[in-house]
Parts: C-alpha cells; sequence; structure tokens
C-alpha cells in the first residue's frame, strides 16, 4: 500500500464570510484525501465562525480554533503549534484551491525529497484568471540554484508568499520557526527567507496549485502607506541580504540583491496591472462578492523606469544688456 503522508492545511479567518465557504469546499474537494485542516478564526466580526465550524461538523479533518484578534501570523503560529502533519500547506480564506493542489505538491515533494516545493498559481481578478509563476520548467534546486532564480525577480509573489508552496514541518520544527507576529506586511517573505537557511534541495512545478483573488479592501491596498512599505522593506532586507551572504553570493549578486529594495518598495503603490499575455487568460465564473485588486507581490514591470517622469520645463533664456 501507498504511503500517504499527512499534510496540515492552516487557513488563518479573518472576516471572510462572503469568500470562505468556497474556500473550505475547495480543501474538502483535494484528491489528496490525508490532510487535517486547521481554521483559526481571528475574532472574526462575521459569520466566518459559523461557517468554520459547520464544515468541522460535516467533516472530521476539519479543526476549528477561536482565538482572540491576534494578526495573520498569529493564527498561523497557533495553528503551527498544533500541526501534526509531515507537511504544511497555507490557504487563505478569501481565495480556493484547484482539486489536485495538495496532491501536485506532495508528489513533487516526495518523488524529489525537496525541503520546499514551489509552484504556480493563478492570480483571479473579476472574471479574469492569469496563471502567474517564474521558474517554468519542473526543476530540483540546489539552495544556491533557487536563491540566484529568485534575485531575478525579488518581489514576485512566486518566491515572498507562503501559499504556493509546500513545506517540510521538521524542518520547521527543528529550527523553531513562526511568523513573525509583529509585521503586519511581508511577514510571508520573511518566513521564506528564515525558512531558506534550512533548505537542501527546492523543487520547481510549473503547474498552478493556488487560485489568489484579488479584493479593493487588501490590507496592501487600505492602510500600507509608500513610509510604512520601505520601513516593512527595510526589516526584511536585512535577512534577505543575510541569506545571500551565507551563501556566497552576496558580492557576485550585490547590485541584483539591493534591486529587491526598489521593486518591493515601488510595488507596495497602487500601481495598475499590465495586461496579461492573451495566450494566458481565461475565465471562471465571479464568485459572489468578489470584486478586484490584492496587489501584487512583483516588482520589475512597476519600476520607476517604465513610468518616466514628465520633462522639466524649460527655464526662460536671459537677455543680456549690450552697450
Amino acid at each position: 500500500m501507498e504511503r500517504r503522508p499527512l499534510v496540515s492545511i492552516i487557513v488563518p479567518v479573518y472576516k471572510a464570510e462572503a469568500y470562505l465557504g468556497r474556500c473550505l469546499d475547495s480543501i474538502r474537494a483535494q484528491t489528496w484525501p490525508d490532510i487535517e485542516v486547521w481554521l483559526v478564526n481571528d475574532a472574526s466580526p462575521d459569520g466566518s465562525l459559523a461557517i468554520c465550524r459547520r464544515f468541522a461538523g460535516e467533516d472530521d479533518r476539519f479543526r476549528v480554533l477561536d482565538l482572540p484578534h491576534g494578526g495573520v501570523s498569529a493564527a498561523r503560529n497557533a495553528a503551527m503549534d498544533r500541526a501534526s502533519g509531515q507537511y504544511l500547506q497555507f490557504v487563505d480564506g478569501d481565495d480556493y484551491l484547484p482539486p489536485d493542489s495538495t496532491e501536485i505538491l506532495v508528489r513533487e515533494a516526495e518523488a524529489t525529497g525537496a525541503d520546499l516545493t514551489v509552484a504556480h498559481f493563478y492570480r483571479v481578478s473579476g472574471k479574469r484568471t492569469v496563471q502567474k509563476g517564474h521558474i517554468r520548467d519542473r526543476r530540483v534546486l540546489t539552495l544556491g540554484e533557487y536563491a540566484q532564480e529568485m534575485c531575478k525577480a525579488p518581489a514576485n509573489y512566486y518566491y515572498g508568499v507562503l501559499w504556493n508552496k509546500l513545506y517540510r514541518r521538521s524542518v520547521v520544527e527543528a529550527a523553531h520557526l513562526r511568523c513573525a507576529a509583529d509585521l503586519s506586511w511581508c511577514e510571508d517573505f520573511l518566513f521564506n527567507l528564515e525558512y531558506l537557511r534550512h533548505v537542501r534541495l527546492a523543487a520547481a512545478v510549473p503547474k498552478p496549485v493556488y487560485y489568489y483573488v484579488k479584493h479593493e479592501d487588501s490590507l496592501v491596498n487600505t492602510q500600507t502607506s509608500l513610509r510604512r512599505v520601505i520601513e516593512m522593506k527595510r526589516i526584511t532586507f536585512a535577512y534577505y541580504k543575510r541569506l545571500y551572504q551565507e551563501l556566497d553570493l552576496y558580492e557576485k549578486q550585490k547590485l541584483q540583491v539591493y534591486r529587491y529594495l526598489l521593486s518591493s518598495a515601488v510595488d507596495g503603490l497602487p500601481f495598475p496591472d499590465p495586461p496579461a499575455p492573451a495566450s494566458k487568460r481565461h475565465t471562471v465564473p465571479d464568485p459572489p462578492g468578489l470584486s478586484t485588486s490584492k496587489r501584487a507581490f512583483r516588482g520589475d514591470s512597476k519600476s520607476p523606469q517604465n513610468h518616466p517622469r514628465p520633462a522639466a520645463p524649460k527655464k526662460p533664456r536671459r537677455r543680456h544688456r549690450t552697450g
């Protein structure tokens, strides 16, 4: 009989009532049945807790934690404290999964022995869905190779977020890793940077395993000022730089490493997204209550060189008196 490792899927929940049913339905429908699902209600003031309890009552793989409000990092940490799976997978309550998401990630991790498995994802904006990713081919990379790929697109969601990845819980526990509860933004990337320091191999899968839904009321859009973006990037940059120094890649990649500061700071501003290539566009039914706009964690297309400043007005020429 095939050995089927348990996967702990962690879902922090806050004001997700309009989207949560679809999210949890997609988790319940996973083709990989060996899962435990931690639904962490972060004192959500809407009907999210009732939805969590309904799913837990219908499927004993779902467990509910009802906590005082502490933020998304505290919610994830509470679930990690209780998780028992061999692997960890993270899902946000307003997003959802393709049916084979967990299976794709687990089979790749098991086949390659990778400590980190990373995959493509779909970005959903209204009725438009676009496939996103960075490493295009199926590959197994050393940590140094993965770091060199990452510095090519330092502000790409592909590298920054938790939800398109699968983590070995043994690595997380051995290194005593948790999400930084004192950060309200970029805590995903900081966790990934710390996790990477303990990774031997990373597996890249060019298949989408996640539907990331953009909303107008995204935390980044509504509460993050330019000053705050720059401060968060300053904090995370120290960890980013240290990773490359430890890999003896810093001197070789110094300019690329520093590019992270510019690309990610600029990306916190509400610039419009570039048009998607026609070959990658397709539509899906618009779930109830969905609207557009979680800001993408991608800096290349929004860098200053693509938004040139208007030319300065010419100064009037001074006339010189004669005679």
